[in-house]
Formats: structure tokens, sequence, C-alpha cells
């Protein structure tokens, strides 16, 4: 952090002092000299500025890749644990147990094409790879019907409900676990009720400091289209709502008195 401010800020003090010669000097030629070295200056720095940006560019798409790379390698590790379960059942003659374990396949495989088709891309990347970048919070994903947020939810929507579902998911991380080594249950339902797109939480065990919840609760910001708010079922469940286009709302109306 210390070498990220030092070169603007010693920027800044040879701009100062070059400013200040100039009050200074009373010579042309010296005028010219001080405005050149600004301009030097003034290049080099432009020059830095881009490099730095570059290489944060570099580094945040290292960091995407690197966990694109795991979700896909845990992914293929599901799949051979899958195949390797259903070789054994075949060899031990386990028939009666295949129906199940296909059935758990085809549901996995619904969710994932469920989640692909969400259209936000922030949002399916952080559900796709979550298991990777947490292992604090096993997120059970419950998607009910076939939404594609992207044509659902104004742009500035779509953003704004990522950030919230990110941020409710750490806000549970943290309160809603008794020690560091557990791990918390917690199930996400998405779906569309009312003319809105509900996103609500529900975790498996109750906490004993659901208080913080309505901590969080209360400091989100009420201008936000976004809202949260305690659900009735359970005093430590909570759920955002983020209404729908208006042409989509249109639309439902429609269809409903069709």
């Amino acid at each position: 952090m210390k070498h990220r401010f030092a070169i603007p800020t010693l920027f800044a003090v040879i701009v100062l002092t070059c400013l200040t010669s100039m009050y200074f000097i009373q010579s042309i030629t010296g005028f010219i000299i001080i405005s050149l070295c600004l301009l030097v200056l003034f290049q080099g720095y432009v020059r830095y500025i881009q490099r730095r940006a570059a290489d944060e560019r570099k580094h945040l798409l290292e960091s995407v890749q690197r966990t694109a790379t795991a979700t896909l390698g845990h992914h293929r590790h599901d799949w051979m644990n899958d195949l390797q379960l259903i070789y054994g059942y075949l060899k031990l003659g386990k028939y009666d147990k295949l129906g199940s374990c296909v059935e758990r396949i085809k549901e996995q495989m619904a969710l994932e094409s469920k989640i692909s088709r969400l259209g936000i891309p922030a949002l399916v990347f952080f559900l796709q790879s979550f298991r990777e970048v947490n292992r604090s919070i096993d997120l059970k994903i419950e998607i009910r019907d076939e939404l594609q947020l992207d044509h659902m939810l104004q742009v500035e929507d779509a953003e704004e409900l990522t950030e919230a579902i990110v941020e409710t998911i750490k806000k549970f991380q943290f309160i809603g676990r008794s020690s560091w080594d557990e791990v918390l249950e917690l199930h996400m339902s998405l779906y569309q009720e009312n003319g809105e797109v509900i996103a609500a939480f529900y975790p498996e065990i109750e906490a004993d400091n659901a208080e913080k919840l309505q901590r969080y609760i209360d400091e989100w910001q009420r201008d936000r289209r976004v809202q949260v708010e305690r659900m009735e079922s359970s005093r430590f469940s909570c759920r955002l709502r983020v209404p729908l286009k208006a042409s989509v709302q249109n639309n439902n109306e429609v269809n409903a008195c069709l």
C-alpha cells in the first residue's frame, strides 16, 4: 500500500516544487526549462498510470482464470465421483440404487442449467464458483422458475441485486456461525412473485445473534431499489426484493388475463 502511493506523492511534490520555482524565476529561459520538465513529468506519470492499470487488469484476469479453472476442476471431480458411484453400483449389481443416483445427477444438471441462464454474468460466476472461493458456507441453491434476470430487470437493478446477494451471504457467513471452524448450511431460493424477483435466505441452524441480522437490515439503504426484509417464518431468515421491468410486469398481467 505504501509503494502504491509513493510515486503519486513524489510526483505531486516535484510538480509543486516546479510550480513554486516558476513563481520566483524571472528569466524566460528558466521558465521554459521548468515547463519542459513539467511536460516530461506529466508524460512519465501518464505512462506510469497506464502501466499500473494494465498490471491490475492482468492480475484481475489471472485471478478470474484461476477461479474458473478451479471451478471446472471441481465439476470434473464431481463428475468422476458420480461415474465411479454408478460404476460401483453396476459392478455390484445394485441396480435398485441407480435410479436415485441418476435422478440426483439430473437435478444437479438442471440446477446448473438454471444458474447459467440467469443472464447476469457476475451473479452466474459467483454462484458457480462459490464452493471454490468460500468453504465456510454450504450454499444450497434453488431456482423455482426459469429466470432470465437480464431480460426481467433493469441493468442497474440487476447489478444491485447481485451486490445484495453477495453481501447477504457474506453477512450470514459471519453472523450465522457459532465458531470459526463451523460450516453453515445456507439455503437460497430465487423466484418470481407479485411482480418482483425474490432472493430468500434460510439458514439451516438458528443462531442466537439474530439482532445482528436485524442491524444489517436496518443499515441497508432504504432508497435502494433492492429491499431487504426479515421473513415471518423464521427470525433468522431474510429475503431480497426487486421489482421487475415495467414491460415484463405488463406482459405478465396480459398473460394472466388470457
